[in-house]
């Protein structure tokens, strides 16, 4: 037989089942309802449900049939009218028998230390098979999986699982030894760079904030009826199951599950857990599945990837945190905080949302290869699971997380302390920088200001080297003058001694020394004539009236005058001649200025 797909509504008086059978005789069909059973049958599909509410046979039920579409619709009156039934869209809830609804077991040991009378005793079998002893391993002692009901999967199948959980042989390993591996894991792998890149450079993380999921707008709308509809809140009104999503439910084999107080507490720990990673994964890939999503979910959960088993809330979102922080590509806190508040809206939104985004995992890992396993160890039972739970339980866990908090002091990876030193290190390099600038600017100012004073004072210099230039040249040249004209008097006043002793003769240009007391010039000078010609006659002029005084004092007068006009070298000292050859000139102590005169003069005419 075929179960056929099937969908339920409600309105205050009546319950309407629609049945799809499109390859069914709508001549030949079946139907039965009572209270909370209802069959149909219609060859080759065959539907039994186990109702949430009672219905009755009053002659108000209809039954139609869409032949191109190959639905029935049947309408069923409530025997309360105005009863809300719960839980219409949990679909594998509604599938189970009546009596596998209880979760007691059909098999309950009354006292586990009482001894059977010899009376209920069975005969001992003499006649037995006996076995050879061969020595086996002990019996596992460390379960895991939902509600940890599962042990030995990963010994028989460790290779294909290596890839899918990070724990090494999970069957020998205790609890306590997977959490405390679990903690160095996560500390080894935490990059403080990482994540202070993300911290400081967060576009990216914004932009990936501002998207919205389904549940955002569901949870308005419940906001928004919140206190004018006495209905639950988990209605389909907020969240509508697709025709995928309810074929996955219908695959699903219904089954009951016997837990103790210790793992319901795990098992609703594992769900917070999950949703979180799950939370995560629809807000930074914005709504968009890819390879990366099976690993995102799986990774971050530590329910998943460690088969850890939780005590408290706290402990949940300490794991998610530190784990967001170490794996994935984004690592930013503000994204533990969206997924914290989305888990919330998700579990106000009752089960049904639940069970929406556990769906969703489980097509995830379906699609991905080796993750599929862990729908095995846990998302199909919690698909299962979690259409029988509670919506006041449900609710209560979701009260408890909304007073749970989680701050980057409690992850333990000294979160603040590494922003504050990157804070303080950027203020540093700010101030470094500012420095730099002010350094460079005063550095520049510097450097036009003494361009501009090296320019001023080049200017100066060269002024003032022109004016010092001008100055040594006017000196110079005045110089040159003076000496020139003292050449020429001296030429003048020597060149008639040299002749009166034979030495040189018809020379006009003579190579003298002069000095100033420190330093002595060289020169050539040529004798202009008609400054010698004055200077005759003025030298007649004198000699003619010194030649009127007595001989004596005429000749004492031209020697002395002579000698203070013209002092005659000594005897030792050094002079060149024309060809450059020197000679000691030797002078008469006492010349006759007349003749001295005379012959200068004739010389000169």
């Amino acid at each position: 037989m075929i179960t056929p797909a099937f969908e339920l509504t409600q309105d205050p008086d009546f319950l309407t089942v629609k049945i799809r059978v499109p390859y069914a005789r709508a001549s030949e069909f079946d139907l039965y309802f009572e209270g909370e059973d209802f069959k149909f049958y219609a060859k080759p599909y065959f539907l039994r449900l186990t109702l949430p509410g009672r219905i009755v046979e009053d002659g108000r039920e209809k039954a139609s049939y869409n032949t191109d579409e190959g639905t029935f619709t049947i309408q069923l009156p409530k025997e309360v009218p105005g009863q809300y039934f719960e839980g219409l869209d949990m679909l594998t809830s509604l599938l189970a028998p009546k009596k596998s609804r209880s979760a007691k077991p059909l098999v309950e040991e009354i006292a586990s230390s009482a001894e059977l009378s010899e009376e209920n005793e069975e005969d001992f079998d003499w006649e037995m098979e006996q076995i050879p002893y061969e020595e086996s391993t002990p019996p596992l002692q460390h379960p895991y999986g939902f509600g940890n009901l599962r042990s030995g999967v990963f010994q028989r199948l460790q290779d294909e699982l290596s890839d899918v959980i990070d724990i090494k042989d999970p069957d020998q390993t205790p609890a306590q030894e997977r959490r405390r591996k679990r903690l160095a894991a996560e500390a080894a792998k935490f990059e403080p760079d990482h994540y202070l890149a993300d911290f400081f450079e967060d576009e990216a993380i914004k932009h990936l904030l501002k998207y919205k999921p389904w549940w955002i707008d569901a949870h308005k709308k419940m906001t928004a009826l919140q206190g004018e509809s006495h209905q639950e809140h988990d209605s389909p009104a907020f969240v509508v199951f697709s025709e995928e999503e309810r074929e996955q439910m219908r695959k699903f084999t219904n089954k009951s599950y016997l837990l103790d107080k210790r793992s319901r507490c795990h098992v609703y720990l594992g769900l917070i857990d999950i949703l979180l990673a799950y939370c995560y994964e629809i807000c930074v890939n914005e709504g968009d599945k890819n390879v990366e999503s099976s690993w995102n979910i799986r990774k971050l959960s530590a329910t998943l990837c460690w088969l850890e088993s939780f005590s408290s809330i706290h402990d949940v979102l300490v794991s998610f945190g530190r784990r967001v922080l170490c794996y994935p590509l984004y690592r930013h806190f503000e994204l533990v905080t969206r997924a914290f508040n989305d888990t919330v809206m998700i579990l106000q939104l009752g089960k049904a949302a639940v069970l929406k985004c556990l769906l969703d995992i489980h097509k995830i890992f379906m699609e991905s290869d080796p993750a599929y396993i862990l729908n095995d160890l846990f998302i199909t039972d919690y698909c299962i699971w979690i259409q029988k739970v509670k919506s006041k339980k449900l609710a209560a866990l979701c009260e408890s997380l909304q007073k749970a908090t989680l701050s980057k002091s409690h992850l333990g990876l000294e979160l603040e302390e590494l922003e504050a030193a990157a804070v303080l290190v950027q203020e540093e390099e700010k101030a470094l920088k500012a420095a730099g600038t002010v350094s460079k600017q005063q550095l520049l100012c510097s450097e036009s200001e003494t361009s501009d004073s090296e320019e001023s004072s080049s200017t100066s210099s060269s002024e003032t080297e022109g004016s010092d230039s001008d100055e040594q040249e006017s000196s110079t040249s005045e110089d040159g003058e003076i000496n020139s004209f003292q050449g020429t008097l001296q030429e003048e006043r020597t060149a008639p001694l040299i002749d009166c002793n034979g030495l040189r003769q018809g020379t006009n240009t003579s190579a003298m020394e002069v000095s100033d007391g420190k330093s002595k010039v060289s020169f050539q000078s040529t004798t202009p004539p008609g400054k010698l010609v004055e200077e005759l006659e003025m030298q007649i002029h004198s000699a003619m009236r010194l030649s009127e005084q007595p001989e004596g004092l005429a000749t004492a007068g031209c020697i002395s005058q002579e000698q203070e006009e013209n002092p005659v070298p000594e005897p030792d000292r050094f002079s060149e001649d024309a060809a450059g050859k020197g000679n000691f000139l030797e002078v008469s102590p006492k010349p006759n200025p007349l003749l001295f005169l005379c012959s200068t003069n004739e010389d000169e005419d």
